[in-house]
């Protein structure tokens, strides 16, 4: 599997493209802005845009997935369904955190635990995480040891838990059950900041 991170909108939030070397069919992963320019990025690979992956409801990483999929004709995949009201709030959203006004969102499919999304011959299983919001998923491939994290861990941190249908205790709940136990070697992208990974979590955060 092969990655490339965008950084977009004022809240640095990473969009990644990710592509399946072998058939050169691609993913955006949370595309929450500056469409223009996630465009380009993916013209400079020459890689197939075939879906829309959403790890969470919130407008920084939703915010051009609307346009993109309009742009590329591709469906819209994730969060997990208990976001709804987050994507239904979109219009609230732009109002509370001052960014260009995002219509209410309905993905094409919903995701659960236990199901998988392919990316060429890339495989990706569901794992719900919630904590930092209600229907927050992650994208785990266990060929290439890496996560598409979203909100739910950093670099020395974690999601916060201060917003609606938020719950601190879920998120360290969903880090040590569903996450931890995948391995030390496991690295991932998360939705701000630099990558890291599990076992350099698990050893340095404190919040673990």
């Amino acid at each position: 599997m092969k990655y490339h991170i965008v950084p977009v909108t004022a809240f640095s939030q990473n969009c990644s493209l990710i592509w399946c070397e072998k058939t050169g069919e691609a993913a955006l992963v949370d595309p929450g802005g500056e469409a223009a320019k996630i465009v380009a990025e993916v013209s400079a690979r020459g890689v197939a845009v075939k879906q829309i992956l959403l790890t969470h409801g919130h407008l920084d990483h939703v915010g051009a997935a609307a346009e993109l999929a309009a742009h590329y004709g591709v469906p819209i995949i994730g969060p997990q369904s208990e976001d709804r009201f987050l994507l239904d709030a979109l219009p609230e959203q732009s109002q509370m955190f001052g960014l260009e006004e995002c219509q209410p969102l309905t993905p094409d499919q919903w995701l659960e635990e236990g199901e998988e999304v392919r990316v060429g011959e890339e495989r990706f299983d569901i794992l719900h995480c919630p904590g930092h919001t209600p229907g927050h998923i992650v994208f785990y491939n266990l060929d290439a040891h890496i996560i598409m994290m979203g909100d739910v861990l950093f670099k020395g941190g974690v999601g916060r838990s201060d917003f609606p249908r938020g719950s601190h205790q879920a998120l360290i709940n969903s880090i040590r059950t569903k996450l931890l136990p995948l391995g030390d070697d496991i690295a991932f992208i998360p939705g701000h900041g630099a990558m890291s990974t599990l076992g350099h979590e698990r050893l340095t955060n404190p919040f673990l």
